[in-house]
């Protein structure tokens, strides 16, 4: 496969009196590269033309009538542009999009920026019933754990392992504890340390075998001393738990973040949201605590609505919240945890 760089430089121009000399300084410069210039008809709209060069070189250059100057270059990866004078000056330094690659190195954020991984290999790839599930090794992050496209978990992540438990402050030993979710078995490798009674939780395959800085040996077997391991969909299981009357002293949802966004087409991940926070009230008992993850911290009005949620469930409860910096995702994360309250 051949892979593509994209080079991107964006130019503010002081006046916009200044674009007829710009496109022809630029003119200059990539006709002397022996590139082959096509002029596109923008009805007025500024500027627009693209260059064929050597290599397989294409450049798209653009000039609006509001004196902002575009220029893309793509090439191929190996293609040098430290031997194309001019040319490969104003782009040196900047970084490339690689396009094409036999490992996506792009993942975005939840709040909607880009941010490139130091990918180099896809580990593990696999749809489930539920998802789409990959696992690639990031020279800095370790392995990460990606689910429908988003980053989950990496080896580097045990803070957020540590702040979805309660930040190292509470009392784990002899109590029985329900994790939802938490496939990559970060919570189930640090709970069992903890001597609970017993933890019950959700497993996905792949990362017993491919995220063992994470999981250490725990998921080896689906039931050991402190701990059994359902591979079963959550909702009838909490269903089973509250008519059978089993009640536990904490409740672990890691299944997923609070939506991005409040507009409708969210509606059923809400709707879903609020099914495990009522299901999950009835199986805690009353002096329990459940804990969540919330989203990235820049996602104000949807962290606002899932706490004016909290205020709708079937008993009264009162919340704290931690912000905890996540490695892999390179944002601010917050995690919530529940009193439930019976009054």
């Amino acid at each position: 496969i051949m892979a593509l760089r994209h080079y991107t430089l964006d130019v503010r121009l002081s006046a916009p009196a200044d674009s007829p000399s710009i496109v022809r300084g630029l003119q200059t410069i990539f006709q002397e590269q022996e590139m082959t210039e096509t002029v596109h008809n923008t009805e007025g709209h500024g500027y627009l033309a693209t260059f064929i060069g050597k290599n397989g070189r294409f450049l798209i250059l653009r000039v609006l009538s509001q004196g902002l100057v575009t220029i893309d270059l793509q090439c191929s990866e190996g293609d040098d542009l430290a031997h194309v004078d001019h040319v490969g000056v104003a782009f040196r330094g900047l970084p490339a999009l690689r396009r094409g690659a036999d490992v996506d190195r792009y993942w975005p954020t939840a709040d909607g920026r880009l941010v490139e991984y130091d990918i180099d290999e896809v580990v593990y790839e696999q749809d489930s019933d539920y998802q789409n599930i990959k696992i690639l090794h990031s020279s800095q992050f370790g392995n990460i754990l990606i689910l429908n496209g988003d980053v989950n978990m990496a080896d580097s992540d045990l803070a957020y392992t540590q702040a979805i438990m309660g930040g190292g402050r509470e009392q784990y030993a002899g109590k029985e504890v329900l994790v939802l979710g938490g496939g990559d078995g970060g919570i189930l490798h640090e709970a069992v340390k903890l001597k609970p009674k017993m933890v019950t939780m959700l497993v996905i395959d792949g990362c017993r075998k491919h995220m063992r800085k994470t999981c250490g040996d725990v998921l080896d077997s689906l039931q050991g001393d402190f701990y059994q391991v359902l591979v079963e969909d959550c909702v009838p299981v909490l269903k089973k738990f509250a008519e059978e009357g089993k009640m536990f002293d904490y409740v672990i949802n890691d299944l997923t973040a609070v939506p991005i966004s409040t507009a409708p087409e969210e509606d059923s991940t809400w709707e879903f949201l609020r099914l495990i926070l009522d299901l999950s009230i009835k199986v805690l008992r009353p002096d329990g605590k459940y804990f969540t993850q919330g989203n990235c911290a820049n996602l104000t009005d949807s962290l606002q609505e899932y706490e004016g949620l909290l205020g709708r469930l079937s008993c009264p409860v009162s919340f704290s919240k931690e912000v905890v910096c996540v490695p892999s995702y390179m944002e601010l994360y917050p995690s919530q945890t529940r009193h439930c309250n019976y009054l």
